[in-house]
């Protein structure tokens, strides 16, 4: 399709090689995310029909997002660690009854690695702050695209004021607000860095009006 192909341009010149971008074949999917498919392959799912529904330039935003995440290793992996946690309760089960003590307490452990690992995947904190960090990646890919930096954070903070208005998930919903207040404080400090190194005219553009 030419929307995705045109997505597929908006890519980084150093992940064209191994990030694909195709349509979500998901039932109730996310608008957009990323996942690995495969060694050094990872691929950009689009919900098309929520997300033809938004403007150009929140798109741009909203994809690199997603191109941000990637770059920074922050996208789901394929997870192992349920696979492990399962092994892992089996096993100490099964060395209750032989009463082998050393095979259990590596039961064990495999249990509270993996029980970790599940923990940090799915801790909300966590992943807020790697989704605020991917949000600040995002506006210097869009300028690294020809984005002047004030458009850079409107069009990225209209759609995450446009997701706000769509979720219905109260947690999902409470993310984006999250995200948003946090990009108008790093447009705040972005406008004071600007006015600090020169005099600014009065046609001078805001970067974020609320």
């Amino acid at each position: 399709m030419s929307e995705l192909r045109r997505l597929k341009g908006l890519l980084p010149p150093e992940l064209q090689s191994w990030v694909t971008v195709e349509k979500t074949i998901e039932v109730n999917p996310l608008l957009v995310r990323s996942e690995e498919i495969g060694k050094d392959q990872v691929e950009i799912q689009i919900d098309l029909v929520r997300w033809e529904q938004l403007a150009m330039d929140q798109r741009n935003l909203l994809f690199w997002h997603e191109v941000a995440r990637i770059q920074n290793d922050t996208i789901p992996r394929d997870g192992w660690e349920m696979a492990a946690l399962a092994i892992g309760l089996g096993g100490a089960v099964g060395e209750l009854w032989v009463q082998d003590g050393l095979l259990l307490l590596l039961a064990l452990a495999l249990c509270g690695v993996s029980g970790y690992r599940l923990y940090q995947k799915n801790n909300g904190e966590k992943t807020l702050e790697e989704s605020i960090d991917a949000d600040d990646k995002a506006i210097a890919i869009a300028t690294r695209f020809g984005y002047s930096l004030p458009n850079a954070y409107k069009s990225l903070g209209s759609a995450l004021k446009m997701l706000i208005e769509q979720t219905p998930k109260k947690r999902q919903r409470a993310r984006y607000e999250a995200r948003l207040q946090a990009l108008k404080r790093s447009a705040s400090k972005a406008k004071a860095r600007v006015k600090g190194s020169r005099e600014p005219s009065s046609g001078s553009e805001s970067i974020y009006n609320n």
